[in-house]
């Protein structure tokens, strides 16, 4: 079995304050991420490998966004997200 069938996934946006690499200001960014929550039961086709992996699964969310386009209108640049995790467990 996949991963994708232990979890249920969903899209969302999170607000971080990023500082640009290159105007150097400070703002709030809407950031993706997609929230995998782990499913209540194993679907039934399961074998006792996916039973020992479904055990020690958790939830998580994982960060989509790379780069945001700076707000700064006499900036407008493209910057690396850091300081963000790209992984979070639930």
């Amino acid at each position: 079995m996949e991963e994708r069938d232990f979890f249920t996934e969903k899209q969302i946006s999170k607000p971080a304050r990023l500082t640009c690499s290159f105007c150097r200001t400070e703002n709030e960014y809407q950031l993706a991420w997609v929230v995998r929550t782990k499913k209540n039961s194993l679907p039934p086709r399961a074998d006792s490998v996916d039973r020992a992996r479904f055990a020690k699964l958790q939830s998580y969310m994982v960060r989509r966004d790379d780069k945001v386009a700076c707000v700064n209108p006499r900036c407008r640049k493209t910057f690396e997200i850091s300081g963000v995790q790209t992984v979070v467990l639930l």
